[in-house]
């Protein structure tokens, strides 16, 4: 039997006999010698006459993102009007998508400005490993959203004994901890993986696929694992918001007036529209193709749900929220007052 090759294992494109995968740079074709302790990553350095732009695009993009959501999480715990379910879990999304955007632009932006970088297989692993954890946590939030918008349109009565402070706790914590456990088997287990095809990687971060395809050991177990995990940590989460909106828009239709269902339908939207960004950029990336998979696209791609979508948070569930704007005029309205008092 034929062994098929360990892009294909990987779920990547299969690269011809011969001929390098696209994630492995041309200029580190010795396949025989071992690196192992030690990569290069090569970012956007085929780009380096775009350097400066790119670097300034980059940090205004990592800029908004922090200080928006730093905004988002300031005002909600500053306002008391702000103190609910929907906004202490949105506190939580906030928080989630500073840390797993952070575990990536700082890294880019230094591979962008010095047009490649140097990283350890021990930091390597750690970036694997605190990103894939942010990941987890994101869809466990977003499913938890999900079921608090499903309370507060279905079970409205009952909205405030269900959704207390102590359960909200325990699911944002729980959340936490799954999101934290679930990278753990792999990242442990490719930390005792060799790399002996190149150290470079044609990319701004060290992703677990592309690690895959450098190890010259077998990764039958760890792809198994991986695909397992995420297959479990999908499934539950999509299941749970699809099964939660549809419940959502069958009460919805039900309402009697047209200012009701808007009303209701408004507590959602936000939410239901990072849902559809963040889980259509995953799918963009990971489920295409092998025919349409591109290094450069894949880069963009990966921008879009490292940078981009955590930066259109924060706007998404702000730009129509009249509770939002309300305390945020209020909170600046009292620092104005406070500058002019002293």
């Amino acid at each position: 039997m034929v062994a098929e090759p360990e892009e294909e294992q990987a779920g990547l494109p299969a690269v011809p006999a011969g001929k390098l995968s696209p994630y492995v740079s041309p200029m580190m074709s010795d396949i025989n010698q071992t690196y192992g302790e030690e990569f290069v990553l090569v970012g956007f350095s085929d780009l380096s006459n775009l350097r400066v732009p790119i670097f300034v695009g980059f940090l205004l993009l990592y800029l908004i993102t922090v200080s928006g959501n730093l905004t988002v999480i300031s005002v909600i715990y500053l306002d008391s009007h702000l103190h609910t379910p929907m906004y202490f879990f949105l506190t939580n999304l906030s928080f989630v998508d500073i840390s797993y955007t952070s575990v990536m632009f700082p890294q880019m932006l230094a591979s962008v400005f010095l047009s490649k970088t140097h990283i350890t297989l021990q930091e390597c692993l750690l970036q694997v490993y605190f990103f894939g954890a942010m990941i987890a946590t994101e869809f466990l939030l977003l499913t938890i959203m999900s079921f608090d918008r499903y309370v507060a349109i279905c079970n409205p009565l009952q909205y405030t004994m269900i959704m207390r402070r102590s359960v909200c706790l325990q699911m944002a914590s729980g959340a936490l901890i799954l999101g934290f456990l679930e990278p753990i088997f792999h990242t442990a287990l490719l930390s005792t993986f060799s790399f002996c095809k190149t150290h470079e990687i044609n990319h701004f971060f060290c992703d677990i696929a592309i690690l895959l395809m450098l190890s010259c050991t077998s990764t039958y177990t760890i792809e198994t694992m991986t695909f397992i995990l995420a297959v479990i940590v999908l499934i539950f989460s999509w299941t749970l918001i699809i099964t939660s909106y549809i419940k959502i828009i069958s009460a919805i239709l039900k309402m009697q007036t047209t200012t009701q269902r808007q009303k209701a339908f408004s507590t959602c939207a936000s939410h239901l529209t990072v849902v559809v960004l963040f889980y259509g950029a995953i799918m963009f990336v990971y489920v295409r193709p092998v025919s349409m998979y591109s290094v450069s696209e894949s880069k963009m791609f990966f921008l879009v749900y490292t940078g981009v979508v955590p930066m259109c948070n924060p706007i998404i569930y702000t730009l129509k929220n009249k509770e939002f704007k309300d305390a945020l005029k209020r909170r600046t309205g009292r620092r104005s007052q406070n500058i002019e008092q002293a």
